[in-house]
């Protein structure tokens, strides 16, 4: 069904046709008949789904842009996946000009976003530990908040959120719009849904946690020897991109080097990295900048990470709803993907159905070490410096001589800008921007 038969403003239809948003995945046409009438929801649908879209239109389109106060809050289990959904609203923002959303997320200074609260903002998108910590300082009224929203809500409740959260929606008016979204329905889902919602409607997409079009593969190893085993797989499936899965941060450190070690473009993710690291990760990876991420779960959920090749789990996780969100970090927006995994003869008997093969069957490339193909540089300047992607990519391309096919995707954040570079072409890129100026003014350089 396409967006064109909903009942949306002109702007609305305009602003979506523009970003190439035409037919609805299923979670999308599936809720928005309810959202768009200010009904309550309970929706199963698990990230890639559309789901940002699900929420972003109904609560948007309902603001009242001339009051500069929070109208609709979202709370995510992490800072990526807030800043991920704050990224996707502000794109369907467009319709409607001076829509302000902001995100509250720890690992952030407070003050800065104390001040942004005190200039006002519509949309407040954030984690519930900075939220209520924002509430106790008196620093953000919810008392006109209509609509809220739940993000991966079962992960909130895995992480001990339950709490927190209802602490904070006694500070929001009883009547409003909730919606839930998760990846899974439990008993705590449906005690926690009794609580916020009123009357909701229930959606649950089909195959919202089955993985159909990922080719799920165990080969049974020792202990001793998975590291070699990893090398074979990569040697063997030589993904562009993937994600290798370890249960222990120590172990995540291990295999990272190891892989730098034997010549591949790898990076560790895991909780003990501080917050600038994991976004510089995060963003490496997703620009083609690092083509094997290591990780801890921290990765396995709530991160938008496009055309992942080959999920490796190089631990297995201890519980099956992990094991997966692991594996759909593959296989996006009904694309393939593999997912490898390394057992133990004990592990492989909780997966009777398996796929199993054996490593000695792999036909392995010595020669292979998998390679980046971008590599990212930062600028010392962002959206409050007036910056557009469009002014770097004409610096780059008209003043230093870049093509645009050397130029990958430029993020722009606040005060810095990351953006990828074809390797061959970063010294150039790098210089240039080091003498030339954008938008008149001369920026800092710098390698991440």
């Amino acid at each position: 069904m396409k967006f064109e038969t909903l009942n949306l403003t002109p702007a609305m239809h305009k602003n979506l046709n523009e970003l190439g948003f035409v037919k609805m995945t299923e979670i999308q046409e599936q809720s928005l008949p309810y959202t768009l009438k200010g009904l309550d929801i309970i929706a199963q649908a698990k990230t890639g789904s559309g789901k940002t879209l699900a929420f972003g239109i109904p609560l948007l389109q309902k603001l009242n842009v001339k009051k500069f106060q929070p109208q609709a809050l979202i709370m995510c289990p992490t800072r990526e996946l807030a800043d991920q959904v704050a990224v996707e609203l502000r794109k369907i923002a467009r319709f409607q000009h001076n829509i302000k959303i902001l995100t509250l997320c720890g690992g952030s200074p407070m003050r800065p976003q104390i001040q942004s609260l005190y200039h006002g903002a519509h949309v407040i998108v954030g984690t519930p530990g900075r939220i209520q910590d924002h509430i106790g300082k008196n620093t953000l009224d919810l008392n006109m908040i209509n609509t809220v929203v739940l993000d991966e809500a079962d992960r909130m409740l895995d992480m001990g959120f339950i709490d927190v959260m209802e602490h904070i929606l006694e500070h929001v008016p009883t009547k409003r719009q909730t919606m839930l979204f998760s990846a899974t329905f439990g008993d705590d889902i449906d005690a926690l849904s009794s609580k916020i919602t009123n009357d909701p409607k229930m959606v649950k997409i089909e195959g919202a946690e089955e993985n159909r079009n990922i080719k799920q593969v165990f080969y049974p190893t020792h202990k001793d020897q998975k590291f070699e085993a990893l090398l074979k797989l990569l040697r063997t499936y030589n993904p562009e991109s993937s994600i290798i899965f370890c249960n222990m941060k120590v172990l995540v450190k291990e295999v990272a080097e190891g892989l730098q070690d034997e010549g591949f473009d790898a990076l560790d993710l895991h909780g003990d990295l501080e917050q600038i690291d994991r976004t510089e990760t995060l963003l490496q990876f997703a620009n083609r900048s690092c083509s094997v991420l290591v990780a801890t779960d921290v990765a396995a959920r709530g991160l938008d990470i496009d055309d992942v090749d080959v999920v490796i789990n190089y631990d297995l996780p201890r519980d099956d709803e992990s094991y997966v969100h692991r594996i759909g970090r593959t296989a996006r927006a009904g694309k393939s993907g593999i997912a490898l995994s390394l057992a133990s003869k004990y592990e492989l008997s909780k997966f009777p159905d398996a796929d199993v093969k054996s490593l000695d069957d792999l036909d392995e490339d010595l020669s292979i070490t998998i390679q980046a193909s971008m590599t990212t540089l930062c600028i010392s300047g962002g959206k409050k410096n007036k910056l557009r992607a469009g002014d770097i990519l004409g610096t780059l391309c008209i003043a230093i001589g870049l093509n645009k096919e050397d130029v990958g995707k430029i993020n722009l954040q606040d005060r810095h800008t990351y953006v990828a570079i074809k390797k061959s072409m970063f010294d150039k890129a790098f210089k240039g921007l080091q003498r030339e100026k954008i938008k008149g003014r001369n920026f800092k350089v710098f390698r991440v």
